[in-house]
């Protein structure tokens, strides 16, 4: 079973790293799907978001990573992927992926959308707060790779 794993992923984080490995152990080829939306303002570029993830998952087995803009449907439809995992942290996550999944479903019935319940250690962990916490200097080694706080650090040099 081939399935993606969607998302800005601006920057990844250690909470995303968790739904990722649930989901190697489950299915057999995971593909970490970047998102680019031009609307959409992100710190990191989608090369540089491609390029962190790469590193960060260079050393595991059946990961691939992609990047697309447009309907997730249609890339699912071109790809021939069975499945969609995303992760819950919170009642507010449930909501707003619940109304994706079925929007997906009503789209395109030829694909699940799999939920995982994130580790209880990263429950309170988004992308946002991450880039806030890296802008003000504070100590993020345990929300992020090590690579991803470097570039972190890199993108808010002369911030301050």
């Amino acid at each position: 079973m081939k399935v993606i794993y969607p998302g800005t992923f601006d920057p990844i984080t250690n909470g995303h790293l968790d739904v990722l490995n649930r989901g190697i152990k489950l299915f057999g080829e995971v593909i970490i799907l970047v998102s680019f939306h031009p609307w959409k303002k992100t710190l990191f570029n989608i090369d540089e978001r491609v390029e962190i993830i790469k590193e960060v998952v260079k050393d595991y087995k059946n990961v691939k990573i992609d990047s697309y803009t447009g309907l997730l449907v249609d890339y699912i439809k071109s790809n021939r992927i069975d499945g969609v995992i995303r992760g819950l942290r919170a009642v507010s996550d449930f909501e707003y992926e619940f109304q994706m999944a079925l929007t997906n479903r009503e789209l395109n019935k030829e694909f699940e959308t799999i939920f995982f319940m994130t580790d209880i250690k990263y429950m309170y962990l988004s992308s946002s707060m991450v880039k806030e916490l890296a802008k003000l200097n504070a100590d993020i080694k345990n929300m992020v790779p090590p690579y991803v706080e470097k570039k972190l650090k890199e993108k808010f040099k002369n911030v301050l």
